[in-house]
């Protein structure tokens, strides 16, 4: 049973914003950390995988899709990403790091104390990249949420990138937000469990650290890149118009 864990997801290789977490009180004296995908998809990932490496068994680790489609590209199993950063990405990883990511698990399940069995994935517990947000149809919650072990009381996933809790099929869920690419509002979002749960946001120099991702990254556009994430100049507005027709509504008359 852990007293406290603290939760970073959709870090996307964004150095800075990761320093600025793991530097939280509570995130270093959290009993565990965990990570829930998309932690390498960025302008700095070498970096963040061995800050992260550094840290041993303090971290436990789920892959997230964007992890999953720089392995299956650095592997030549895909030769294209939508994200026009993911091959500089890639192609940045040392050959352990891409073996890491393979070999990481799609959820994991902890006890939290106050919390209970709490499963941990990247978008849902089902599938990597499938899309449930916080006005989700409860229709559309026990859907996605059928194939849970009745003994998890709570979930935690990311993947869109907008800090939420809500009830579904008898459930807490919890979406920490996104580290390095908040939607939204700017900061460095995650998330405290145990044994409630508290959604948090780190400030830190946006300036600073996109003047340091440009004059680190290999890729290109890294300042540009770095701009435009950090300042989350995606909007929630952005993100809902991008989401929503993917969690389902769309198809319904």
């Amino acid at each position: 049973m852990m007293n406290q864990v603290a939760v970073l997801s959709d870090i996307h290789g964004v150095l800075p914003a990761l320093e600025a977490v793991l530097a939280e009180p509570d995130v270093r004296g959290a009993e565990l950390i965990v990570v829930t995908g998309d932690v390498a998809c960025g302008p700095q990932p070498v970096q963040v995988l061995d800050l992260l490496g550094g840290l041993g068994g303090r971290v436990a680790w789920v892959r997230g899709n964007a992890d999953r489609e720089l392995v299956e590209y650095r592997r030549g199993l895909r030769d294209a990403i939508p994200d026009p950063i993911a091959p500089s990405a890639a192609e940045q990883l040392r050959e352990e790091q891409v073996d890491f990511l393979a070999g990481l698990p799609t959820s994991l399940t902890f006890e939290v104390r106050g919390l209970g069995a709490v499963l941990f994935c990247h978008a849902t517990p089902r599938d990597d990249e499938e899309v449930v947000l916080v006005d989700s149809s409860a229709e559309r919650w026990d859907e996605v949420l059928a194939g849970v072990d009745r003994a998890v009381t709570t979930v935690v996933c990311g993947h869109t990138h907008m800090p939420y809790t809500r009830l579904a099929a008898g459930r807490l869920v919890v979406n920490p937000g996104s580290v390095g690419m908040p939607y939204g509002r700017p900061g460095a979002h995650w998330a405290l469990l145990g044994p409630g749960v508290q959604l948090r946001s780190t400030r830190f120099d946006v300036a600073a650290a996109t003047a340091r991702i440009a004059a680190d990254s290999t890729f290109p556009q890294a300042a540009e890149w770095a701009d435009y994430c950090l300042n989350a100049r995606t909007t929630e507005q952005d993100a809902y118009r991008i989401f929503a027709p993917k969690d389902g509504r769309a198809s319904k008359p």
